[in-house]
């Protein structure tokens, strides 16, 4: 018996990290709204819209995201970020994970918009998370449906590699 309570609050736990609710500070509607307008970025630079959707998977979970090593943000499920970087380069965006970052090259254009998803999967200890870059099309229509996280704000600063 005591074997089955283990089990079954070891159980409890894992569904509830993985299948709970986390949220995280969100903009103003208005700023919500001219973000989800898609608008050209500034001179220079290209636009990265960065999300995760509203699936229930790891919705307890809250992850960080950086760019070139700066905090983006710290994600939940349903939000999205805008950030705008320099065009014309490479970037490295990265995920807070189960054991360490995983990252993603994205190389921009001044003048584009970029969607980038961050997707929760299953992990040993906890949920991991992976980034992926997403059609225009299908980024824009799923940055519609989400709320506007307010950016600057990472449970922790970015791992740097040991030299």
């Amino acid at each position: 018996m005591k074997n089955f309570s283990i089990t079954a609050s070891t159980l409890i736990i894992a569904t509830s990290t993985l299948f709970g609710c986390a949220s995280v500070p969100t903009t103003s509607t208005e700023k919500s709204t001219l973000a989800k307008q898609m608008s050209a970025p500034s001179e220079g630079k290209a636009g990265l819209y960065i999300y995760r959707s509203n699936t229930v998977v790891g919705g307890a979970l809250k992850k960080d995201i950086w760019v070139d090593g700066e905090c983006v943000g710290e994600s939940a499920r349903g939000t999205f970020f805008h950030i705008e970087v320099d065009g014309d380069q490479t970037h490295t965006l990265a995920t807070e994970s189960e054991f360490s970052p995983n990252l993603l090259e994205v190389k921009t254009e001044s003048g584009q918009n970029y969607f980038v998803e961050q997707t929760i999967k299953m992990g040993v200890f906890v949920g991991g998370a992976n980034l992926k870059l997403m059609h225009p099309t299908q980024g824009q229509q799923d940055i519609q449906k989400l709320s506007m996280a307010e950016t600057g704000k990472c449970s922790k600063a970015f791992p740097k590699k040991d030299s």
